[in-house]
C-alpha cells in the first residue's frame, strides 16, 4: 500500500467515524427528546450531530477529494484501449469502491437520523384544540363564586361596584372568570340586557378582552363602561358589552343569570360566544 493509499484509507475512516457519530448524536436527541426532553442535552445532541457532520464533510473535501485544478480534454467519441484498461484498473480497485459505498452509507445514515430528529418538534405542538375553545366550565345552574370558593348572593353585590366571579369548582378558571356588575336594570338595553339575563341589575361579562386576552378588570361606573388596561379598548356595560373605543371589535360575551330561592346567583348557561379574541375561534 502506498503512502497515498494510506492516507486516504484513514481519511475515509475519520470521515465514516465523523457521519456516524453524527447518526449518533441525533438519534440521541430523538431518545432524549422523547423520553421528555432536557434542554441542555438536546441542546448538546444537536450540536455533535452537526458538528460532527460539518466535520465530515470538510475532511472529505479536502483528503478525499482532489484538490489541485485538473483539466481532462475533451475526449474524442468512444473509448481509446486505455481508457478501457483504466476502467478495468478502476474495477480491480475494489478497496476505493467499496470505501466509497461505505463513506455514503455513513452519511446516508447521519442524514436520515437528523432528518428524523427534525420532525419530532412536531409533537411539541400538541393535539388541536378542536371546540374546546368554544366553550367554557360554565353550566346551566352552576353557582357563582368568588376566586375564595364562595356562593355570591344578590344582595352582595355592591352597587356600580365590580366582582371578579368563577364557575363554582373552578376558582382559577382562565375562560370562565367574569365580571359581575349591579346597574340600574331601567338603564340596560339589547335583547337579553333585562331581567332575562341580568336579574334585578345584575349583569355579568367575561373577564377575557376580545382583543388580545386581557383581563378586563376596570370599570367606570359613572360611566358604565369596562376597561381593557392593555390597549384601552372600552366596553358599554348598558349595551351588551359593545366597544365603544380602542382596538376590540366585538362585544364581550355575556354570562346569562339568575337568582336561586336562596338569593344565591346562578348561570343559566355557557357565555353567550366564545371568549377571548376572535383569532382564538378561527377553525
Amino acid at each position: 500500500m502506498t503512502p497515498g493509499e494510506r492516507d486516504a484509507r484513514n481519511a475515509a475512516r475519520i470521515v465514516s467515524g465523523c457521519f456516524l457519530l453524527s447518526a449518533a448524536g441525533a438519534i440521541a436527541l430523538i431518545v432524549v427528546y422523547w423520553r421528555g426532553g432536557q434542554p441542555q442535552l438536546e441542546g448538546t445532541f444537536l450540536a455533535v450531530a452537526f458538528l460532527s457532520l460539518g466535520i465530515g464533510f470538510v475532511v472529505w473535501a479536502h483528503r478525499l477529494l482532489p484538490n489541485t485544478p485538473r483539466v481532462e480534454p475533451r475526449p474524442p467519441l468512444g473509448t481509446t484501449p486505455e481508457e478501457r484498461a483504466e476502467l478495468i484498473d478502476d474495477l480491480d480497485r475494489g478497496g476505493v469502491l467499496e470505501r466509497r459505498r461505505f463513506l455514503l452509507g455513513a452519511l446516508t445514515s447521519a442524514l436520515g437520523a437528523i432528518g428524523v430528529s427534525l420532525l419530532f418538534p412536531i409533537r411539541s405542538l400538541g393535539p388541536q384544540p378542536g371546540n374546546a375553545l368554544d366553550h367554557t366550565p360554565w353550566k346551566k345552574g352552576m353557582r357563582v363564586v368568588t376566586s375564595d370558593g364562595e356562593a355570591v348572593t344578590a344582595k352582595s353585590v355592591p352597587s356600580d361596584g365590580l366582582v371578579t366571579v368563577f364557575p363554582e369548582g373552578f376558582p382559577d378558571s382562565a375562560d370562565g372568570q367574569a365580571v359581575l356588575m349591579r346597574v340600574d336594570p331601567s338603564l340596560l338595553e339589547g335583547a337579553r340586557g333585562g331581567s332575562e339575563w341580568a336579574p334585578d341589575g345584575l349583569i355579568a361579562f367575561s373577564k377575557v378582552c376580545t382583543h388580545a386576552g386581557c383581563p378586563v378588570g376596570l370599570y367606570q361606573s359613572s360611566i358604565h363602561q369596562l376597561l381593557c388596561p392593555c390597549h384601552q379598548s372600552a366596553f358599554d356595560v348598558l349595551r351588551g358589552a359593545e366597544p365603544t373605543t380602542g382596538p376590540a371589535d366585538r362585544a364581550l360575551p355575556q354570562l346569562p343569570l339568575m337568582i336561586d330561592g336562596d338569593g344565591v346567583l346562578r348561570a343559566r348557561g355557557d357565555f353567550s360566544s366564545p371568549v377571548g379574541p376572535r383569532t382564538w375561534n378561527l377553525s
